[in-house]
């Protein structure tokens, strides 16, 4: 079951089941479930779904104006979990390549905060890349959708945008590398699950398009990762609560060389499967 946000035709934000070509709205006025938040914080958020009414559908189109299916979580990421990232880390910063190094293989995993809601984008919206940074790439990643009580309900599509450049000179700038306005893509929905499906069938794909031509395009998988899920999850649980659930990115296995850097005006495609595909322009400036 996949459930969004969207903004329907009198400017109001819905919460919507996604169904083929089409968008069902929910009725939540009166409800129990104000918002996508509570419905996820439910024992059992796909029962909680098919029990509240529902409006007329909406063919989803190229009007269509969706929302980051996100309320007031926090955006968590997860580091060098896959050995390609693990490499980029270190040869983007020599003088921190030990750090990455030991991170890669230690039991404790890079966990840091990326964003609050103001800061992600929805599909469809504009992420940016910084002004102050000359090497920016995106990060394509499975994103857990967890509960208050740290229970993976879901999955949705993930890009932890990021300046390596900043982070390369030194690993202490990682925040502003990592967090800044638009510096999140979430989306297009959340797909919620009863259970994962096995890592090997969770593939991951990123293409960049510039002036209408493919630029960058590569692939990988769930399977290539050094951590699993539920450990990442037990990390970020540890002395840490999360009252509105959070969403946690688990790193990225595709990683563009030192030679490419995203521009203003390039389209990032991330299609994860078993959920969907994220397409985000790029800005930069005041656009």
């Amino acid at each position: 079951m996949k459930v969004t946000k969207f903004i329907d035709g009198s400017d109001t934000p819905r919460v919507a089941i996604v169904q083929v070509n089409q968008l069902i709205p929910l009725k939540l006025a009166g409800t129990a479930t104000q918002t996508l938040a509570d419905i996820l914080a439910t024992d059992d958020p796909i029962a909680c779904v098919r029990s509240l009414e529902t409006d007329s559908p909406v063919e989803i189109d190229a009007q269509t104006r969706w929302l980051p299916p996100i309320d007031h979580q926090e955006v968590w990421a997860a580091g060098v979990t896959y050995k390609k990232s693990q490499t980029a880390r270190m040869e983007e910063s020599e003088a921190a390549a030990s750090c990455y190094d030991r991170v890669y293989n230690a039991d404790r995993p890079e966990l840091f905060f990326k964003a609050t809601p103001h800061r992600v984008s929805g599909h469809g919206q504009p992420l940016r890349i910084r002004n102050d940074a000359t090497w920016n790439v995106p990060e394509p990643e499975i994103t857990l959708v967890l509960n208050p009580k740290m229970r993976i309900v879901g999955l949705t599509v993930g890009n932890d945008m990021s300046s390596r450049d900043i982070e390369g000179e030194n690993p202490l700038y990682l925040p502003q590398a990592k967090c800044y306005d638009q510096c999140a893509g979430l989306g297009p929905w959340i797909t919620l699950m009863e259970s994962l499906p096995p890592v090997d069938q969770i593939g991951v794909d990123l293409k960049i398009v510039r002036d209408d031509q493919v630029v960058f395009d590569q692939q990988t998988s769930a399977a290539a990762m050094a951590r699993k899920f539920d450990d990442l999850v037990g990390w970020l649980a540890r002395d840490n609560s999360f009252p509105g659930g959070a969403f946690l990115m688990t790193g990225t296995g595709i990683v563009p060389t030192s030679e490419f850097t995203l521009q203003a005006g390039d389209v990032v495609n991330i299609t994860i499967d078993h959920v969907g595909t994220l397409s985000n322009t790029i800005v930069q400036g005041d656009a």
